[in-house]
């Protein structure tokens, strides 16, 4: 049996997986437009997309219950895909869950993480996840991702031989 220790979530942690989206980043350019009346936080993470246009979309997510059994990752091999809470959702955290592999997530290299008020995630192409993971209650996110998310998803569930792996609050 696997269990996940959560971590909180710093870029240098999560850095090959993809990107914190966090305005206090210490790399975090930033400047003023709009007549200094809006602080413009430039480039917090590229947007990939190969052969289609980004998008934006609303997901709203309720919490899956706890403890969690990990049951499958997903991941987008042509495009990232971020994630950022919006409206009261900005104030709470959620947690997260990735894994490297190529044709397969990659147990060895899975973890948890912890994604604070205020943060969001950019996963790069090709990484593993689980779908976002709401503490309690439920959160809306605004998600940036390509177009025709149909051509764009691998499923991984995994076997029961595997045994259950296991996310605890």
């Amino acid at each position: 049996m696997k269990r996940l220790t959560i971590e909180p979530l710093k870029q240098s942690a999560f850095a090959r997986f993809g990107d914190v989206i966090d305005t206090r980043r210490a790399d975090a350019q930033h400047f003023p437009i709009n007549d200094g009346f809006t602080q413009r936080y430039h480039a917090l993470s590229p947007v990939q997309a190969e052969g289609n246009s980004p998008i934006l979309s609303i997901f709203e997510t309720r919490s899956f219950g706890y403890p969690l059994q990990i049951r499958m990752l997903e991941r987008h091999p042509q495009g990232s895909q971020a994630f950022i809470p919006i409206g009261d959702s900005g104030a709470r955290d959620f947690l997260i869950v990735v894994a490297e592999g190529e044709q397969a997530p990659d147990l060895e290299t899975m973890r948890a993480f912890r994604v604070s008020a205020g943060q969001g995630v950019n996963f790069h192409a090709g990484v593993w996840h689980h779908p976002n993971i709401v503490i309690e209650g439920s959160q809306t996110f605004l998600v940036v991702d390509r177009a025709d998310p149909a051509s764009n998803l691998e499923e991984f569930t995994f076997a029961d031989e595997v045994g259950p792996i296991w996310l605890d609050v």
